[in-house]
């Protein structure tokens, strides 16, 4: 007893004064805060200057020295970009692109992901290998022919061939195997024990409990999807197969020069709905 009568005691709100010291010895080094501070600048540089130049007139835009803010704003490049654009379709096609591909990975790169972690069959470690090395190839070398592969598959000019060929990727599997390793098996069997087949324990066990890195993976690959421009651009037989990216590229494209602030006000409104996903 008198041994832990002497040992000491934590003061009441010890910690919080502790914190609050911490705080203030590091708010007292500003010094910190200017390399951040630049780097921040940095980032958001760009977008403000995006912002900036789809209000400015074209004049303002060409302008040498370059102006941060439009002389005189306007909301012309919207108007002409809207009135140039079947909009509201290619909007459509993006939204049902970006979220079937999206859905798509969620559902097949987890499924994955639970079987090359949770389950044990022949020729796992090689095929959690040929995923890894899928991962250092580069895209734009398997795009001829995973253009020839839809072609032959008579996929070109519709939207199946602008999704199929992105519903799952390595990036994915090998972020939900990596999560899902971290899970306790005995969870696993436990329910295995009470006669939940793999279906029922992937879907009630495992997906519920991989919230986190689904909501990664599908911000990732929603970001991915609604830019993509190179791949649309090849599938799409027609305008009313266009994606966003692909109609803002070419209603800002004139015969002799590009058309800056009709891209400006293209790039704000296809990065919106970025933001809000995000």
């Amino acid at each position: 007893m008198s041994t832990l009568s002497s040992l000491p005691t934590a003061q009441p709100g010890t910690d919080r004064v502790l914190r609050r010291r911490r705080i203030r010895r590091t708010w007292g080094q500003p010094w910190l805060y200017l390399p951040l501070a630049g780097a921040l600048l940095l980032m958001i540089a760009p977008f403000l200057w995006m912002l900036s130049g789809s209000f400015k007139p074209e004049a303002d835009i060409r302008r040498v020295p370059p102006v941060l803010l439009p002389t005189a704003p306007t909301t012309a490049n919207y108007g002409e970009l809207f009135s140039s654009l079947d909009f509201t379709t290619m909007f459509a096609n993006s939204v049902i692109v970006a979220l079937a591909v999206t859905a798509g990975n969620l559902i097949f790169c987890s499924m994955l992901g639970y079987a090359l972690a949770k389950l044990e069959f022949r020729g796992q470690r090689a095929v959690f290998l040929l995923v890894m090395g899928t991962l250092m190839i580069p895209g734009l070398v398997t795009f001829v022919p995973l253009y020839v592969l839809v072609s032959n598959m008579q996929l070109t000019g519709s939207m199946l061939g602008l999704i199929l060929p992105f519903l799952a990727g390595p990036f994915g599997v090998f972020l939900m195997r990596q999560f899902i390793s971290t899970l306790p098996d005995e969870l696993i069997d436990a329910a295995r024990v009470d006669g939940c087949r793999e279906l029922a324990i992937f879907a009630k066990i495992i997906l519920p409990l991989t919230k986190p890195a689904l909501a990664t993976l599908g911000i990732i690959t929603f970001l991915g999807s609604w830019n993509n421009f190179l791949w649309p651009l090849v599938v799409a037989q027609n305008e009313s197969q266009y994606t966003l990216p692909v109609g803002l590229a070419l209603a800002s494209s004139g015969q002799s020069f590009t058309r800056f602030g009709i891209l400006l006000a293209g790039a704000m409104v296809v990065l919106l709905p970025v933001m809000i996903v995000f």
